[in-house]
Formats: C-alpha cells, structure tokens, sequence
C-alpha cells in the first residue's frame, strides 16, 4: 500500500511530513473524502479550487463572498498563516501555522489529494 503522498511526488518527505501535519493539525476537523465534511469542509481537492465553494458545507458569509480566492501555493500559504488575517469573518477555529515549513509541507500533501 502506498500513501498517496509516494503515487503523487514520489517518496517527498515534504508531503509525507506533511500528511503528517495534517493529520496532527487538521484531520480533526477536516476529512480528505469526497463529500465528508464535518466541522470543516473537506479537503479534498481542495488545491486549485475556488474558496467556499465545496458542496453541502455551511460556509461563513466571509468565505462564500470569496470567489475571488483560488486555494494554491501563495493563498494557502497566507491563509494557513493566519486564517482570520487572510479571511476576516471567516468561521474557522484555528490560530494558524507560524512555521513556514510547516506551512509548505502541509500544502504539498494538500496537493495530493
């Protein structure tokens, strides 16, 4: 069995790191399959996507208003830093990831699912 991590970037111990950041950091709130949303939305696919726009998932006014966000490298980036400075009004519970490897890694495992 291969983790999706090795069949996307084959054996990155960035994405691998960052499966496991997501798993320590987020996984409680989000899911990475299709259509389980929870307290969050879920993730999966959510890299390339338009913010607030994952189906049956109760988004803040501030978040569904923010069609003009696509989640890549650069938004995630500033979003994961500081979810409440990126999107004021946005309903997330989550202080941010002040450490920029952690930032990058986590994004490189949201790239592969």
């Amino acid at each position: 069995f291969f983790s999706s991590c090795f069949l996307t970037v084959m054996a990155s111990a960035d994405c691998q790191r960052g499966q496991k950041l997501y798993e320590a950091r987020a996984a409680q709130c989000h899911a990475i399959k299709r259509g389980d949303n929870t307290t969050g939305p879920s993730l999966y696919k959510i890299f390339g996507s338009v913010a607030g726009t994952v189906p049956g998932f109760a988004y803040s006014i501030a978040n569904r208003n923010a069609t003009n966000i696509i989640w890549n490298e650069e938004s995630l980036d500033k979003f994961l830093e500081n979810p409440k400075k990126f999107l004021p009004g946005n309903k997330m519970g989550f202080a941010g990831m002040k450490k920029q490897k952690d930032r990058k890694d986590i994004i490189e495992y949201m790239k592969s699912i």
